[in-house]
């Protein structure tokens, strides 16, 4: 994960003109800590991993470089609005539920 991961972290920083202290803020950590996923230094639990990539807008398998493309929202609308009719009650019951659950 290390410096992958790091770069990935600081470019979406630097993308959406957010500080390290303001995303320690948002994911409750310490900007220490979060300079130190930076650096490469020290790797975030799972649990501290979905926290940055959802306070980032992105996915934990983009940071990790799973993925090799950033989370596109528009992208994803259009293929929900796409498929929408072809999906069972049951999955859109997932699809919601997955969208507004409380963690």
């Amino acid at each position: 994960m290390s410096k992958e991961f790091g770069q990935r972290l600081l470019n979406q920083l630097r993308k959406q003109n957010i500080t390290q202290k303001q995303l320690a803020d948002r994911v409750n950590t310490t900007e220490a800590t979060l300079s130190r996923y930076v650096s490469g230094d020290r790797e975030p639990k799972a649990d501290m991993l979905a926290n940055i990539a959802t306070a980032l807008n992105t996915t934990s398998d983009y940071l990790l470089g799973i993925e090799q493309k950033d989370f596109d929202f528009p992208k994803v609308e259009r293929l929900l609005a796409r498929n929408s009719a072809t999906m069972s009650e049951k999955q859109k019951r997932a699809l919601i539920s997955a969208l507004f659950e409380e963690d």
